[in-house]
């Protein structure tokens, strides 16, 4: 709103110290980011105030966990700050005309609607399983063909072909004396629609899933958008499952999430920058700039959020914030073609995710061979290994260590895991 308001001030010929700044994407993105901090921080406390007077709590299966039981009791739903929070600083300063951002406010508020009415089941009708993971799955693949669908038909979804922008950095170096950082304004006219991404280790750093297609000529057109469409609808679904197995310790997800959020929004602001994305040979995607603002106000919110959720939490994040994490994550990632690079990027979740899948299936296995299920680890989602707990029935392949971390410490390693994973993913830009 502040940056339409600026707009329409210029428009009318205005012309005040300070005017201008709202033109600049690097000066919207630090104001999103403060903003979203300082409302966290301030509304935080009285959300947190009035979950508590409404009797709003976690509750906690005896699992043998150290210091689960203490966590009883504990104001869940604080998603609601996040999401609050991220609203609120986007509304304010980001370009709501553009498409990447309606799309990212829609999955905003379609997961948090998912993950809202999961602990209002939990919470006030005490079903302790919440949503179905059919529902679930049923709304993630929804909105995944939403965004996917949305990414293959809109007209304002495009990328520009590398000899175009070979020839436009030309231009605006030479003629107009353009500089890297400085934004960039070019006819988007030129852009293509296209199913091509990002892949690290390869010289032009693009994959085009049209070579999956085993036809060509116009069904193979239509086959290709579909395989890219079922892509983008796996990748949302994986990665807003992924932070909700993660969401298991105090700080763990939204820590985690911060760290993957930062990076996603230095890609965009570099995919969206002409000569940015010549310089480091990566696609060139008008618009995505806008992108970077939005993960700005991401990462304020959930570094805000942190300041409650730190250990010992004095609020949870329920899967009203986590679901929505996942989601936006996932859709970011999509609509800046950097999907490819979240198995790499959002490792934590990823091996959250694996050590569940293995689990079930080698407890089932061994169940049917031997007729007793065995275990890989003591206890899955990976982060519940490592903590001091009963000792777990059964045949188990990798013990518990001894002796057990503490749960502040098991987090801390896993943000430092994260920090490594992301300047790797960073790095990429530059291995061919």
């Amino acid at each position: 709103m502040i940056y339409h308001l600026f707009q329409y001030f210029e428009h009318l010929g205005w012309d005040f110290p300070g005017m201008r700044l709202m033109g600049y994407m690097s000066v919207r993105a630090m104001m999103a980011s403060v903003f979203a901090v300082l409302f966290a921080l301030i509304v935080g406390k009285k959300i947190i105030t009035l979950l508590q007077r409404k009797q709003i709590g976690e509750t906690v299966r005896d699992l043998g966990l150290q210091g689960q039981i203490e966590k009883k009791g504990t104001p869940t739903m604080g998603g609601v700050i996040i999401i609050a929070s991220i609203l609120l600083s986007v509304l304010l300063f980001c370009d709501l005309t553009n498409i990447y951002v309606l799309l990212l406010i829609v999955s905003t508020l379609w997961c948090g609607a998912l993950g809202f009415a999961d602990d209002y089941i939990k919470v006030f009708k005490k079903r302790k399983e919440g949503l179905s993971e059919k529902a679930k799955l049923v709304g993630q693949v929804s909105l995944g063909f939403i965004i996917g669908l949305t990414v293959w038909m809109s007209s304002d979804i495009k990328v520009f072909q590398k000899h175009d922008v070979e020839s436009k950095v030309k231009a605006l170096t030479e003629e107009v004396g353009a500089a890297p950082g400085e934004e960039n304004f070019v006819d988007e006219a030129e852009a293509v629609k296209s199913t091509k991404t990002t892949i690290p280790f390869v010289k032009n750093h693009e994959f085009d899933y049209g070579w999956l297609s085993p036809v060509g000529g116009a069904w193979g057109w239509y086959l290709k958008w579909a395989i890219y469409v079922l892509m983008i609808v796996i990748v949302i679904t994986a990665c807003s499952n992924g932070t909700n197995l993660t969401d298991g310790l105090d700080g763990l997800a939204a820590g985690t999430s911060a760290i993957v959020g930062v990076v996603i929004g230095i890609l965009a602001w570099l995919g969206g920058n002409l000569i940015n994305s010549d310089y480091l040979n990566i696609m060139y995607i008008p618009g995505t700039g806008e992108v970077a603002i939005f993960m700005s106000a991401f990462v304020g919110a959930l570094v805000g959020f942190l300041w409650y959720n730190s250990y010992p939490a004095q609020v949870f994040m329920g899967d009203t914030g986590s679901l929505t994490i996942g989601g936006i994550i996932g859709v970011s990632a999509v609509l800046i073609r950097k999907e490819l690079l979240l198995p790499l990027l959002c490792g934590i979740f990823f091996v959250e995710s694996l050590s569940v899948l293995i689990q079930r299936g080698y407890f089932k296995f061994t169940k049917h061979k031997y007729g007793e299920g065995r275990r890989v680890w003591s206890m899955t989602p990976l982060h519940h290994h490592y903590q001091d707990k009963k000792e777990v029935p059964g045949v188990v392949l990798i013990h518990k260590p001894v002796p057990p971390h503490h749960e502040a410490k098991i987090t801390a390693r896993f943000w430092i895991v994260g920090i490594m994973l992301a300047v790797a993913t960073l790095a990429l830009l530059k291995v061919r």
